[in-house]
């Protein structure tokens, strides 16, 4: 099977996000993608103040992710996060 016949498009995963980021996701751990500190979400910075959620990493300050909802929507940017761990509920 060639990779354009593996390929599927986002919506193969809708059910499975669904399933992820309805659980508890506090204890869950991120890998910062700056520095390597792997830290709980519970742990990490966090600032209300923007247009959306920022979190930063506590080590070395590095955005680990954007959260931004409006208008019916979620925008989740995870860029500065190397791994998000967690375990099944």
């Amino acid at each position: 099977m060639s990779v354009d016949e593996r390929k599927l498009d986002g919506n193969a995963i809708g059910g499975l996000l669904r399933e992820i980021f309805t659980m508890e996701m506090t204890a869950a751990e991120t890998t910062c993608a700056g520095c390597g500190a792997i830290n709980a979400l519970g742990r990490v910075d966090v600032y209300m103040d923007a247009p959306g959620a920022v979190v930063r990493c506590p080590s070395c300050e590095s955005v680990l992710m954007r959260i931004v909802h409006g208008r019916g929507r979620y925008w989740v940017d995870l860029t500065g996060t190397r791994c998000l761990e967690f375990a099944e509920s």
